[in-house]
């Protein structure tokens, strides 16, 4: 997907469109290997030393979906099967508009090798990662996951 022209972007006489940065995460989910019980996946990225959600920007033509999906496999090592969409997160980044694209997603299999972009993650009841979260704006992607959570049978 090509970005876009943000809203609030404009062609002045010397300066182009500013273009929104596209991206795309996920909110990442499990039932706990030891209770049973929910718990969703943040990163730690030491370059910004911040929890956040795995998320990256998108390649060029690259689809949301599957950069979202992409961006968790890189950054935890799971492969995911998505629900659904989740509300997207408008913010500035480095003095740009950037637009993220977030999914439910459930981990299936993989294993976590630190790398240079993401160093931890942390598997943590919704209420513990609402709290760990560093951006506020994070947060609510915990309640928009626990609005549209379907337990498995």
């Amino acid at each position: 997907m090509d970005p876009t022209p943000s809203d609030h972007g404009h062609r002045g006489p010397r300066t182009a469109c500013r273009l929104t940065v596209q991206a795309a995460g996920c909110v990442l989910w499990r039932r706990s290997p030891v209770t049973g019980t929910l718990e969703v996946c943040l990163v730690h990225r030491p370059k910004y030393d911040d929890w956040s959600w795995p998320k990256g920007k998108l390649k060029r033509g690259e689809d949301a979906l599957a950069g979202a999906l992409r961006e968790v496999a890189e950054e935890t090592g799971h492969s995911a099967v998505t629900a659904a969409e989740l509300p997207s997160a408008h913010y500035l980044a480095n003095g740009r508009p950037k637009r993220v694209r977030y999914w439910a997603a459930e981990a299936l299999s993989g294993t976590f090798t630190p790398n240079d972009e993401v160093d931890r993650v942390l598997w943590l009841p919704p209420h513990m990662a609402r709290r760990r979260l560093t951006e506020p704006r994070d947060a609510d992607l915990v309640d928009a996951l626990l609005a549209t959570f379907r337990p498995p049978a």
